[in-house]
């Protein structure tokens, strides 16, 4: 099966299963689908926690959700070979280029690095940050490397460390959402990005083709948009998209990332109590406002959490123009009922999380097929294990003519 044959039958399948994996657990007291598949309803729900662990784990190994699902063809359609390095990029780099990296963006930065091919024309890191992936180019090959951040503070510490280090890298201030930021690929130059998100990426994507210079890519966080809806890149997935009916919203889109394995126990512990106080206040507003629906709340990073469940239902009441009568407030103990609403949530998300990672692939080919219209030759690849990074694929694409 061609890239485009499985595009179009990824597209089908997404499509014809989008009413089990669109809807969100969290947002409804009972999901639209529970009617129709109430044995899956109730498999899901009545889960223990090592069984539940298992799926969250792998959702598309044979087990729990077969009976239901396409499980085997999901499986078979996400499937990405294998990054193939020659013998000597195989050779570890030195630790002391680990230097004011973290070590898990490291290892992933030594597994990225032997995708780029060692070319003759310029490097450019697209969102360089401080310019770990450039520095790091820049002392593997010998080579300037110029990396483009719209963030002065990040040009000037990343300056700063390719200078104590004697890499031969360059820190440019440059927004790469703007017109102006192809300038820096000029012919024979490669590009190289990693886990550059939605738009950012997007942008790489649509100036690399248009100039004509290859790429090295592994996208990121495709719900970071400026679009409310997810407009297919190339032509083929605007008709397919089209013709099946798939639509594509930012939750939509998120959910192609949701999965993470990088979390220490602190943030895991934390990100739990955040869900379950928010699942608990969405059982208290709905009471209030005598309203059956959800009420979006806004985001409040974990430091800045109010120190009780009451202080946060307060918060996000204050958010959203709400009074809460202290006698509601103590009528129920609306904390546990959110710590056992969120067992249920984190079950009923099983479903979507099978459509996750091929929704991911479905999105990735996407943009291999849109460099392909474009005159490239394209592939992907997975560059690293999926513990290292659930963000694992690269995309290389480079002008069929320099092939």
């Amino acid at each position: 099966m061609n890239h485009a044959e499985r595009f179009q039958r990824l597209t089908k399948v997404l499509a014809a299963w989008q009413p089990l994996w669109g809807p969100l657990p969290f947002a409804h007291r009972r999901l639209p689908w529970a009617a129709s598949y109430p044995a899956l309803h109730r498999t899901l729900l009545a889960l223990d926690a090592d069984a539940a662990e298992r799926v969250e784990d792998d959702p598309l190994a044979a087990g729990e959700l077969d009976p239901w699902l396409p499980v085997a063809e999901l499986r078979a359609l996400s499937r990405l070979p294998a990054h193939r390095a020659g013998q000597a990029e195989d050779a570890a780099l030195p630790n002391v280029w680990s230097d004011h990296i973290g070590g898990r963006k490291w290892r992933q930065l030594q597994a990225f690095v032997r995708c780029v091919p060692d070319a003759s024309g310029p490097l450019v890191e697209w969102c360089a940050g401080k310019g770990h992936l450039a520095r790091t180019l820049s002392r593997l090959y010998g080579r300037a490397v110029t990396g483009l951040e719209w963030q002065p503070a990040l040009c000037e510490q990343g300056q700063r460390l390719a200078q104590k280090q004697g890499a031969a890298v360059t820190l440019a201030e440059q927004d790469v959402l703007a017109r102006d930021a192809g300038r820096w690929l000029e012919p024979g130059a490669h590009a190289v990005a990693l886990h550059a998100c939605g738009d950012l990426h997007a942008a790489l994507l649509r100036q690399a083709a248009q100039k004509g210079v290859a790429l090295t890519l592994a996208p990121c966080c495709y719900q970071r948009t400026a679009a409310e809806r997810y407009r297919p890149l190339s032509t083929l997935g605007q008709r397919l998209a089209a013709a099946s009916g798939l639509a594509l919203a930012r939750d939509d889109l998120a959910l192609a990332v949701r999965e993470t394995v990088t979390a220490p126990s602190s943030v895991s512990r934390q990100r739990e109590r955040a869900s379950a106080w928010r699942l608990g206040f969405d059982l208290l507003q709905r009471e209030v406002r005598g309203v059956d629906e959800y009420l979006p709340v806004p985001s409040l990073a974990y430091g800045r959490m109010p120190a009780d469940f009451v202080g946060f239902c307060r918060w996000a009441a204050a958010q959203k123009g709400l009074t809460l009568p202290p006698a509601t407030l103590s009528r129920r103990d609306w904390e546990a009922a959110g710590r056992e609403r969120l067992g249920q949530v984190e079950r009923l998300e099983l479903v979507r999380h099978a459509f996750r990672r091929p929704l991911e692939v479905w999105l990735l080919l996407d943009r291999l097929i849109f460099m392909q219209e474009a005159g490239f030759d394209a592939t992907l690849a997975t560059f690293c294990s999926r513990a290292l990074t659930p963000r694992n694929v690269v995309l290389q694409a480079r002008p069929a003519k320099l092939a």
